[in-house]
């Protein structure tokens, strides 16, 4: 994260990514470690993204689930699990998003930068489906 300033969404990412491998820690903690490096300057808004995800990951988790298509939550990795989270947190959640285009969008780029091609192409095809649900 220290060579180049990152945007909320990818910050919102990195910490439900980070949530992933540490489920133990609440969000706090896992912003309060990333703050605690010199480096890192995290948004307020890329925080309160990730703690509305983690506080609705349920419910989220239970959209993906009805919009996969021969596979199960258990099969996805866990950069496309965590772009999923946004993804659908925002599509379906937060209070004011952004258009459904933008987020879709910004999803696929995030699996560009820090997934496989077929994350790509896979959180494409899921968010599309819950967009439309």
């Amino acid at each position: 994260m220290a060579d180049k300033k990152l945007k909320p969404r990818e910050q919102a990412f990195i910490i439900t990514f980070e949530k992933l491998f540490n489920p133990e820690l609440t969000v706090d903690e896992i912003v309060q470690n990333a703050g605690e490096c010199e480096s890192v300057t995290l948004n307020g808004k890329a925080a309160n993204m990730a703690k509305g995800i983690d506080a609705n990951v349920e419910e989220i988790d239970k959209l993906i689930e009805n919009n996969l298509r021969g596979w199960s939550k258990s099969r996805i990795s866990k950069v496309a699990l965590a772009v999923l989270r946004l993804g659908v947190y925002e599509l379906k959640i937060a209070e004011k998003p952004a258009p459904v285009g933008v987020i879709i969008s910004e999803a696929v780029n995030i699996c560009k930068d820090y997934g496989s091609e077929e994350d790509k192409s896979f959180v494409n095809g899921v968010l599309g489906s819950v967009s439309r649900s």
